[in-house]
Order: C-alpha cells, then structure tokens, then sequence
C-alpha cells in the first residue's frame, strides 16, 4: 500500500501514529499545494469542535476547508453547546459525525482526541488534547524546517522554553525520531521535559543535552520556542514564579549566527521579543501561514487521497 492510500478515511491523533514514509509523503503533497488545487473537496463538510481556545489552528482548519472547496461547520466555545447541559463527549461525537465528514477536535482533556476516534465513524483530527499531542502543528513544523533548511536529516535542534506542558514540544520531539536530528532541551529545570517523554528520546539515544542557557545549546540550525502554558500550570503560583523565567531577543538570537531558524507555534507572550521578528531566521509567522497549505494536504488525502503528483486524486 503507498503512503497515500494510507491516509484515507483515517484518524489523525498522534504524529507517533505515522511512520517515516507517511511523514514525508505528507510533506511532498504540502509541497504541491502551496498552488492552487481547485475544489477538491467540493461538498464534503468538516466540524470544527473547539472546547478549549484557538487563533491558527481553527482559522487554518477552515480556510484550508474553504480553499478546498468544501464547508466548516462547529463551534469555538463550549459553553455555547449541549455540553453545558451535561453531554458526554461521547454523544456530542456520535451526533456531529452525522453531520459532516470529517472532524477536528480540539480539548484540554489528554486523551479527548483518542476517545473522540474510537467513537466516530467519520475521521477525527487532533487539533490539540491538553499537554499531550498536536500532530497537525508537528506535520507543518516539519514543513516549516524542511523548506528553510532543505532537509530533516542531519540538523541541530534546540527546543527552548515550557518543555514539561508544551504538547508542541512533545509531538515534534517525537516525530523527530525519524530523522537524524540532534535534539538539546533548554529550560528551567521546574519546566523540564516530562519523565515519559525523557525515558522514550534516552530509550533511543536522543535526549541530548539538557541545559538551562540558550548559550549552553549552540550551535543549533533551528531554535522552537514556546510561551509558558500557564493554562497547564496546576499551581498559579507556580506559573507567577515562572512566567518570566526565560526570553529570546535580538542579541542572545544573533550569538547563534545568521542561519539560525527561529520557530515558534504561537501565541507568544513575552519569550521572543519584538526585535527578533526582523531577522532573516524568524520563521514563526511563515510557520503559521504553512498552516493553511499543510492542512489542505492533510484534509485531501484523508477525504480524498489527494495525488501529489498533479495528477488529480487517487
């Protein structure tokens, strides 16, 4: 079975579920649809449920459904639905699946994604569950690197910030594994990866170095910052003591050298300052536009077994 037929009808979780090959099939159809496509999707209907807050990946979601053709239909506040009356998660998938066919989810629940799949008989996308996963963010990651740098192999990859609640920093860790990549983990030590995470990366001789300097990281090819969580945080005084624990600006970004790649899955608050936006290497607002063109991929091949090839669809 090619890469492609792998995809269709299928749910989208955790980045863990796809293999190397899948990975950079999914890449290569991005590629291709960075030109206008047509209406693909014509007629088809995705649900976008959003229980917890979002700016790119709802807006990315359905744009890329537009573009494609098709239509969006969902919500982006929980309290505007029937799960202030007390419906389960589990009903509010059986009833939306009759309506469209695809859904997106996203939940501060871990795991919310998962159930979501086991219960749908459309498929279900991941558009973030609590500090888990976000697998749609890790594929245009990915996209990102790769169309900066020109490869996934042989690249220095420092991952700077929130590394205990960042579900960013752990999909893409984990995808990463395919690829012979040279992670460092930079961070306060409250903020440290999560022990799971750290026994998986040591279990394959890539958790690297664990540093609390960015000077202590470098050299690195790509530096992916991430704001403190604070809706994560159990403690709000945990998060008051480490809202303002770390920060990128111009000078400590330039130590890195001019190739350096900036990313950044956004919103950002205080951790990468203003005067950093303007140089060659900050990629985070390109990073969030590849949103658009990676889920436009990844919506084709999973209603429609999108041909990367021009050729029209499989």
């Amino acid at each position: 079975m090619s890469p492609a037929h792998g995809f269709r009808g299928r749910h989208v979780v955790s980045a863990e579920d796809f293999s190397k090959d899948e990975l950079l099939h999914l890449l290569d159809t991005a590629a291709f649809f960075e030109h206008d496509v047509g209406p693909r999707l014509a007629g088809k209907i995705l649900a976008t449920l959003f229980f917890e807050p979002s700016t790119r990946t709802r807006l990315s979601f359905e744009s890329a459904m537009h573009r494609l053709g098709g239509s969006v239909i969902g919500f982006a506040d929980e309290k505007a639905t029937s799960r202030t009356k007390g419906e389960s998660l589990a009903d509010t998938i059986r009833m939306v699946e009759g309506y469209c066919d695809a859904i997106v989810i996203r939940h501060p629940m871990e795991g919310a994604a998962r159930l979501a799949a086991e219960t749908a008989r459309v498929p279900v996308i991941n558009g973030g569950d609590g500090s888990n996963q976000h697998p749609t963010q890790t594929f245009l990651d990915l996209y990102t690197i790769r169309k900066a740098t020109g490869r996934l192999d042989g690249l220095r990859v420092g991952f700077f910030g929130d590394l205990r609640y960042s579900r960013t920093v752990h999909s893409l860790a984990k995808a990463l594994l395919h690829f012979d990549v040279a992670m460092s983990f930079i961070g306060p030590p409250m903020l440290r990866l999560p022990q799971e995470l750290r026994e998986t990366l040591g279990a394959r001789g890539r958790l690297g170095r664990e540093v609390e300097g960015l000077d202590d990281a470098r050299p690195l090819d790509v530096l992916y910052v991430t704001r403190i969580q604070k809706e994560r945080f159990p403690d709000p005084a945990d998060y008051e003591r480490m809202k303002n624990a770390y920060r990128l600006d111009r000078a400590a970004a330039e130590r890195f050298g001019p190739d350096l790649k900036i990313l950044h899955p956004l919103p950002r608050v205080t951790e990468v300052a203003t005067d950093v936006d303007d140089l060659p290497g900050a990629l985070y607002f390109e990073q969030a536009r590849n949103g658009v063109t990676v889920r436009k991929a990844l919506l084709s091949l999973v209603l429609a077994d999108a041909d990367a090839s021009g050729g029209g669809l499989a």
